[in-house]
C-alpha cells in the first residue's frame, strides 16, 4: 500500500495504434517495410499527433502509444490518420501498403519514467485488435465523451470480454463523414504485380485431410519441400515460409491474398495420409484471370512421395514456362533422402524439437536416430540429432559428449557442405567448447545460407547475449519472432535485453507480447512446463508478482525435474525481491550446467538483485573452478 501511494495515476486518452500483417510485410520486403515505415511516421504520423497535443509514449517496428490531455483530440488525430493512410496508401499494390489498426479509450493510468502502464493502455491495446484495418475500435467511455463535437458516427459493436481485463468493455467503431464507415478491403478485381515479379509464386499451407490432427507435421512438411525446391530456381520469386504460413487455417481468397503478398501466382492443395497411402491434390492458379493453369491428384503409395514433390514443382516450372538451368534441375532433383520412412521421422523430430523442453528433445532425438538408421546418408537428420544434444547438454553437461555433437554435425557437413542446419548445430557445440570465434563464424555462415533459418537467428542471438552484445543480440531475436508467430522464446530474451540495456519501454513491450504467446503455447500444450516458467518470467517483468508465482508454481507442477524451469523459477524470485529462495534453486541448478552457462549467469540482469550476495559469489566461484579444472 505504502508503494502504491508513491506512484503517479492520471486520467487521459490512450491511442493504440499497430501495423496489419508486419510480420507479412517483412517476409516480403524487410528494407522497403522498415523504410516505408521510418517516411510514413517522419513525414505524416509525428506532425498529425503534435498537431493535435498528443504525446508518443511508445514507438516500435510495428506498433505506437499515444497519450493525448483531451479525448476529442484523440479520436479526431485518429480518423485523420486513418483518412490520410488511405490517401497515402492509394495506387500501391498491397504488398506495400502499410495500413493500421488504431484503438483509443479514456482511462487510469499509472506514469513512471515518461511511461504509462495500467488497465488503461492494456484496454486500448485490445480495443486495437477488434479493429478492422484501415479502422478505429473505441470504448464506451470515449464514445461518450466525444459525443457530437466531431463528424463522425458511432456504431455499437455490443460488450466485449477483453482478455486479462476484469470489467467487460462497450465497444464502437469510428464511421466516417456522418455514417460512412470504413469498410474492409474488399477483395480486389485486378491483381497487379511489380515489375520484375511477373513470375512470383506463393504455396500456401497444404490443408490436413487426415481424419488425425497429429498428420499436421506431414503436410507442413510438404508445403515447407515444396518451397525449398521452388526457391532453388533463381527466375522465380517466391514467398518466404514464414509469411505463408500466417495464412494457415484461414480461408483461401486467392485475388486477396496474391495482392497482398504481391505474386501473380497461387499454389494450393490438400494432403490425406492414411496407412501406407497418400493422396495429395495441387492446383496452380494465375491470380489476374482467376483460372487454372494447373491441377492434379496424386493418390499413391506413400513411397511415392518424393516423386509427387518432384511432379508438383515440374508442373509449375512447365506451366510458367521457366527453363531450368542444370545446376537448378540438379538441385531440385536431388532429395534429402530417398527413404520415405526416414522423411516421416525427421518430420516428427523436427516438430518434436521445436518444443524445447528435455522430454521433447530426447524424443526428437530418437526421431532423428532412427531417420539415419534408415538412411544414412541423410543430412538434415545428422544436424538434427546434434541440435538435441546441444540443447539437452545446456543444462544437462554429463549426457552428451562434445565429441559427440561434432561428430554429428561433421556427417552432415560432409554430405551437405550448405545445410544451414548444420553449420547452427556446429555452433552450438564450438561455443559449448569455448570455441567462441569458431562458434560465431558457424552462426554467420549458416545465417549467409540461409537468413530465414530460425534456429539460427535464435541460436546467434543467444549467443551475442552470453557475450553481453545486447544491442546486437536484438535484431536476430526480433527475426526470430517474425519467422515464428508461435515463439515465446525469443520475447522473453528480447525483454531481457532490454533490461540489461535500460530501455523500459521496450521492455515491456516484448513482455506483454511474450506472455501472450506463451499463454497459447500453454493452452496448446498444457502439458510442457516451457511455456509455464517462461511466461511467469514475462509476468515478473511486468510487475504483476503473484501471477507470476502462480506460473512458477505451476510449471514446477508440470516437471519438478525441469532444471530450466529451476533457473527461470530463481530468476522470478530474484526479479521480485525473494533472493534466499531463488539462491536455494540456483544452489540446484548451477552445478548441473554447462561452462556456457557461466557466461550467461554472468550477463543476466534477472539475477542482478543477488549478483552481490555471498553464495552467488560463491556459486559462481565453485563453478568457474570446476570447469577450470576440467579443461
Amino acid at each position: 500500500m505504502k508503494i502504491e501511494g508513491l506512484l503517479e495515476r492520471r486520467l487521459t486518452a490512450i491511442l493504440a495504434a499497430d501495423v496489419v500483417g508486419y510480420s507479412r510485410l517483412m517476409g516480403t520486403d524487410e528494407a522497403g517495410t522498415l523504410a516505408a515505415m521510418k517516411r510514413h511516421r517522419r513525414e505524416f504520423l509525428e506532425p498529425k499527433i503534435a498537431n493535435h497535443k498528443g504525446r508518443v509514449v511508445k514507438l516500435a517496428g510495428d506498433s505506437m502509444l499515444v497519450e493525448f490531455s483531451s479525448v476529442v483530440n484523440a479520436v479526431a488525430c485518429a480518423a485523420e490518420i486513418q483518412r490520410g493512410m488511405l490517401a497515402r496508401n492509394e495506387g500501391l499494390p498491397r504488398s506495400r501498403r502499410i495500413e493500421l489498426r488504431i484503438g483509443v479509450h479514456l482511462g487510469d493510468v499509472i506514469v513512471e519514467d515518461g511511461d504509462i502502464f495500467g488497465d488503461g493502455v492494456n484496454v486500448a491495446a485490445r480495443l486495437e485488435g477488434l479493429a478492422e484495418p484501415s479502422g478505429i475500435a473505441v470504448s464506451a467511455s470515449v464514445r461518450d465523451h466525444v459525443g457530437s463535437r466531431l463528424d463522425l458516427g458511432f456504431v455499437d459493436k455490443g460488450e466485449h470480454a477483453l482478455k486479462n481485463i476484469a470489467a467487460s468493455v462497450r465497444v464502437y467503431t469510428i464511421s466516417f463523414g456522418g455514417g460512412v464507415a470504413v469498410q474492409k478491403p474488399a477483395e480486389p478485381t485486378a491483381v497487379t504485380v511489380e515489375p520484375g515479379y511477373e513470375l512470383s509464386v506463393a504455396v500456401l499451407p497444404f490443408t490436413n485431410m487426415s481424419q488425425d490432427p497429429e498428420q499436421e507435421y506431414f503436410s507442413d512438411g510438404i508445403t515447407e519441400d515444396i518451397i525449398t525446391d521452388l526457391s532453388k530456381i533463381s527466375r522465380l520469386h517466391v514467398v518466404a515460409r514464414n509469411t505463408v504460413f500466417t495464412y494457415k487455417g484461414k480461408p483461401v481468397k486467392v485475388k486477396q491474398i496474391a495482392q497482398e503478398l504481391g505474386v501473380r501466382f497461387i499454389l494450393e492443395g490438400s494432403v490425406r495420409k492414411v496407412g501406407e497411402r497418400v493422396r495429395i491434390t495441387g492446383q496452380l492458379i494465375d491470380a489476374q484471370t482467376g483460372g487454372h493453369l494447373w491441377a492434379d491428384r496424386y493418390d499413391r503409395e506413400l513411397t511415392d512421395i518424393f516423386t509427387i514433390q518432384d511432379e508438383i514443382t515440374h508442373a509449375i516450372v512447365d506451366q510458367l514456362r521457366i527453363k531450368l538451368l542444370p545446376e537448378e534441375k540438379k538441385a531440385i532433383e536431388s532429395d534429402p533422402t530417398t527413404s520415405v520412412e526416414a522423411y516421416t521421422y525427421y518430420l516428427r523430430g523436427r516438430q518434436f524439437s521445436r518444443t524445447w523442453t528435455r522430454p521433447y528433445l530426447l524424443l526428437a532425438r530418437r526421431m532423428f536416430l532412427k531417420a539415419v538408421e534408415l538412411d544414412p546418408k541423410y543430412a538434415r537428420a545428422y544436424a538434427g540429432i546434434a541440435e538435441c544434444e546441444c540443447a539437452i547438454r545446456d543444462w544437462h553437461e554429463k549426457e552428451f559428449s562434445l565429441d559427440s555433437i561434432l561428430e554429428m554435425s561433421a556427417r552432415a557437413l560432409a554430405l551437405d557442405s550448405n545445410l544451414a542446419e548444420a553449420h547452427a548445430s556446429r555452433g552450438l557445440a564450438l561455443n559449448h567448447q569455448g570455441q567462441t570465434e569458431e562458434a560465431g563464424r558457424e552462426f554467420r555462415q549458416a545465417l549467409a545460407l540461409d537468413p530465414s533459418l530460425y534456429e539460427a537467428n535464435l541460436y546467434y542471438g543467444r549467443f551475442l547475449f552470453a557475450l553481453g552484445r545486447f544491442q546486437e543480440a536484438v535484431g536476430f531475436f526480433q527475426r526470430a519472432a517474425e519467422i515464428r508467430p508461435d515463439d515465446y522464446f525469443s520475447p522473453i530474451h528480447l525483454m531481457g535485453c532490454y533490461f540489461s540495456l535500460g530501455m523500459e519501454t521496450e521492455r515491456q513491450r516484448w513482455a506483454r507480447i511474450g506472455i501472450e504467446r506463451a499463454e497459447r503455447a500453454l493452452e496448446r500444450h498444457p502439458e510442457n512446463a516451457s511455456p509455464a516458467h517462461r511466461g511467469a518470467l514475462a509476468l515478473a517483468h511486468m510487475g504483476e508478482p503473484e501471477r507470476a508465482k502462480e506460473w512458477v508454481t505451476r510449471a514446477l507442477a508440470i516437471d519438478p525435474d525441469d532444471v530450466v524451469a529451476q533457473y527461470n523459477a530463481a530468476c522470478v524470485y530474484s526479479l521480485l525481491g525473494e533472493g534466499e529462495r531463488a539462491l536455494d534453486l540456483l544452489e540446484t541448478v548451477v552445478p548441473q550446467s554447462s561452462c556456457y552457462h557461466l557466461h550467461w549467469f554472468q550477463q543476466d540482469s534477472d539475477l542482478d538483485a543477488i549478483r552481490d550476495h555471498p553464495r552467488f559469489r560463491a556459486l559462481l566461484d565453485a563453478f568457474g573452478d570446476q570447469e577450470a579444472a576440467t579443461r
